[in-house]
């Protein structure tokens, strides 16, 4: 895993349509719930491979949980 969080504000600032100031403060959320929505895919993906008793976790796994956590996090 990284140590460090990549900074998203060149990203966000790619994405958005119309020019968006991006507050440190804001960054610095955008980032912390980056980290945890990660660090809750690769709980779940753990999950998902022990139950099919796999010892490592494989792309497939992490594809069958993110619709499930994408869902969660959208509401």
């Amino acid at each position: 895993m990284l140590a460090k969080a990549p900074k998203l504000k060149n990203t966000i600032k790619s994405k958005m349509k119309s020019n968006v100031n991006v507050r440190p403060a804001s960054e610095a959320m955008i980032e912390l719930l980056t980290l945890l929505f990660l660090s809750s895919l690769a709980e779940e993906a753990k999950a998902k491979a022990f139950e099919e008793k796999s010892a490592t976790i494989r792309a497939h796994h992490v594809k069958s949980v993110s619709k499930k956590l994408l869902k969660k996090a959208r509401g």
